[in-house]
């Protein structure tokens, strides 16, 4: 058998075209002229055109959707730092931005920060107090609790680096336990960057730097266990415990920071002067000594300043003795710190 090879288009002559009939577009059968084509049938048209929506519609299916790839690339872009126009918000300078290599992680959060988180020494008639703090201005401007130097007759700071500065109060807010205190003769810190604490989620990861113990720079991680907890504090140290001391850590005392949440006290007595804050909860260990000090988002921003933690064994009164972190530490959102900020830097409180 052979094959009839032809050229692609070209009909065979074996056969007389006109045997083939075709139905017209009344039902009646059409013959045309030897050798000639019928006419094309008057559905073909609209064949084809049907057959063209699809491939329009994946065209278009295919432009939206490099659309969306794109505004997706723009948002990974940002959430990575890669926008630079959010970069250096809230007054940051060097040390206090991750970078992109170490972002997301504890030890790049560390690093960034570390630098702008100092321990503060508060010495009184009552004792001596170890707490931190947040450095917020290159010219030594510090926030730390109120707790933490209420009373103090002179308050020694202690940089990462090792360098100690003298330091005075600026303002106090015994209501929201928070203060705000100053170098002196300091210039060219780095300083924390302030971030937002209503965009905080629970379970959203955290970094806690302080000087639990006088340990200064400590990091431990956690994440954040819930949102708008109510703590109870007292407003100066001659409303707790007697008037022992004031602060967390306060050396030889074996006394920790009072505190009130949910109608019970814990690690002492909060005296009869307290007041009442919303507070961030975290199961990032916070010890004696963290007071004042940070709570850090992954991006290496300060939520929340550390306030409170809950000790076990100092509900056993006499004890002497100073327990650990069991995961239940308080925060003072920086939201709350951030709205009474003029108010510390005029040396008014409420």
């Amino acid at each position: 058998m052979t094959e009839n090879l032809r050229p692609s288009g070209a009909h065979s002559t074996d056969q007389d075209p006109t045997s083939y009939p075709y139905a017209s577009s009344y039902g009646t059968a059409y013959t045309g002229a030897a050798g000639g084509y019928p006419p094309p049938p008057p559905y073909a048209p609209t064949n084809r055109r049907k057959a063209k929506r699809p491939v329009a519609l994946l065209a278009a299916v295919a432009i939206a959707a490099g659309v969306i790839g794109g505004g997706t690339a723009t948002l990974v872009g940002q959430l990575n730092g890669q926008n630079s126009a959010a970069t250096g918000s809230g007054g940051a300078v060097n040390g206090t931005t991750v970078s992109q290599s170490s972002k997301g992680t504890v030890a790049g959060v560390a690093e960034a920060v570390s630098p702008a988180i100092v321990e503060i020494g508060a010495a009184s008639s009552a004792g001596k107090s170890t707490g931190s703090g947040v450095v917020i201005t290159e010219d030594g401007e510090i926030v730390t609790n109120n707790h933490v130097i209420s009373g103090a007759q002179q308050i020694q700071v202690t940089l990462s680096t090792g360098k100690t500065y003298t330091a005075d109060v600026v303002g106090t807010d015994p209501d929201k336990d928070l203060a705000l205190i100053k170098l002196r003769g300091a210039s060219g810190l780095k300083t924390a960057t302030l971030g937002d604490s209503s965009k905080v989620k629970v379970g959203e990861e955290v970094v806690a730097i302080g000087s639990p113990e006088g340990l200064t720079g400590t990091v431990t991680s956690g994440i954040v266990s819930a949102l708008d907890r109510d703590v109870t504090v007292a407003k100066d140290d001659s409303d707790s415990s007697g008037g022992s001391g004031q602060g967390q850590g306060r050396q030889g005392g074996g006394q920790e920071w009072p505190f009130e949440f949910g109608g019970q006290q814990f690690n002492g007595d909060t005296g009869e002067e307290t007041t009442t804050y919303k507070a961030l909860q975290t199961d990032a260990s916070l010890n004696p000594g963290n007071s004042g000090g940070a709570l850090i988002n992954m991006n290496g921003e300060i939520i929340g300043i550390n306030s409170a933690m809950y000790s076990p064994s100092s509900s056993a009164a006499g004890s002497g003795s100073s327990a650990g972190s069991v995961g239940l530490g308080f925060a003072i959102p920086v939201n709350t710190l951030k709205a009474d900020l003029d108010t510390l830097r005029a040396g008014n409180g409420s």
